[in-house]
């Protein structure tokens, strides 16, 4: 199957005469104003390979398209090239700063056209491929941590009058948060920055600190003096070290497996009104990270037997999460969290043990 362009442009007569250029080594889609451009891009019904974008066009101009494509994960990687009748270094400025690859003036010259459309195609696939041979060559060294803390970190559980499998319900509701998150645009550049399998798997380090949490107080099967309760925050600080010694073996962490760990481990008792431990951080001082795996953490926690407690039900602690919004929690990752109650309640309950009630 031949590759993909999609063609912007509210002049009919443009598109014909690009279609002909391009039409005998490309499948050709149109489109006659953003909106239908964005319509075509977001349906998944096709997988262009460039766009050729007209910049003056009525209601929706091709910078407002070029925005809304960067914004989104599923069509931030196409390279676009606008088709512009201007010829000033300004809005050339302006275009490439703001994502476009590269500019096709009118009047169109055919073979100007074509060789600018195959390299970048080309540019695109070969960055493709690169991108896949540094995930090979990274693989192995990802894989070497993730199975050395994450036995470390089952290992904790079980001392922890655990079964193993908050771990593994963790990891997973992290998975079914983050992809459901991916979907906003608002939270897909911050996301893919961080890595989002990195992050994933690091969620399973969350409480590794409790390994230097002494037994009478992990294990208490009661309320916690002040003292007891002081001692409980400090896992989140010796996790944190624990990191930080492996750190110091891998100081590129090109994954950001180590760094998403650090985060978790340190920051997911923090508050976002600035009452958590061990810093105090507010809002958004919080890492994202450490925001979505708190929220995850505590529904585990409150629909989980634990020695101090009998298991919430679902709905209960859903609930609870919800009055937490604001206070405890990032309202905005309880909404989604809320938004997704019914896959979350599924994931959780194809990861059952028989020490845990049905929820």
């Amino acid at each position: 199957m031949n590759d993909c362009v999609l063609i912007v442009d509210d002049d009919e007569v443009n598109r014909i005469i690009l279609r002909e250029i391009l039409s005998g080594k490309y499948e050709i889609l149109e489109a006659e104003n953003g909106a239908k451009a964005l319509e075509i891009l977001r349906s998944g019904e096709y997988n262009p390979h460039a766009v050729l974008l007209d910049i003056m066009m009525p209601e929706m101009d091709g910078f407002a398209v070029l925005k809304e494509m960067k914004r989104r994960h599923d069509t931030a990687h196409i390279p676009v090239l606008f088709i512009t009748a201007a010829n000033d270094s300004e809005t050339e400025s302006r275009g490439l700063s703001e994502g476009a690859v590269d500019y096709i003036h009118k009047p169109f010259i055919e073979n100007v056209i074509r060789a600018r459309v195959d390299n970048h195609i080309q540019l695109c696939r070969y960055r493709e491929s690169l991108e896949q041979m540094l995930e090979q060559k990274t693989s192995q060294l990802v894989a070497t941590h993730e199975r050395t803390m994450e036995t470390l970190a089952t290992v904790i559980e079980y001392r922890n009058l655990e079964s193993g499998l908050h771990i593994r319900r963790t990891v997973e509701l992290t998975r079914v948060m983050v992809e459901y998150m991916l979907q906003n645009p608002d939270y897909y550049a911050q996301l893919t920055k961080l890595k989002c399998k990195s992050l994933i798997k690091a969620a399973a380090l969350h409480d590794v600190g409790k390994i230097g949490v002494p037994d009478e107080v992990l294990l208490k099967p009661g309320k916690l003096t002040p003292g007891e309760f002081e001692v409980i925050k400090t896992h989140t600080v010796i996790g944190s070290d624990i990191i930080d010694q492996i750190f110091t073996s891998d100081p590129t962490d090109e994954t950001g497996y180590l760094a998403r760990a650090r985060e978790i481990c340190l920051y997911h008792h923090e508050r976002w009104d600035g009452k958590g431990y061990p810093e105090g951080l507010k809002g958004g001082e919080i890492p994202l990270s450490a925001r979505i795996l708190s929220v995850l953490d505590v529904y585990d926690a409150l629909i989980s037997p634990r020695v101090y407690k009998p298991a919430f039900t679902h709905e209960k602690s859903v609930e609870i999460i919800a009055e937490g919004s604001g206070t405890q929690f990032d309202p905005a990752i309880v909404g989604a969290f809320c938004e997704i109650a019914d896959t979350i309640k599924f994931a959780s309950m194809s990861l059952q043990d028989d020490t845990r009630l049905q929820v």
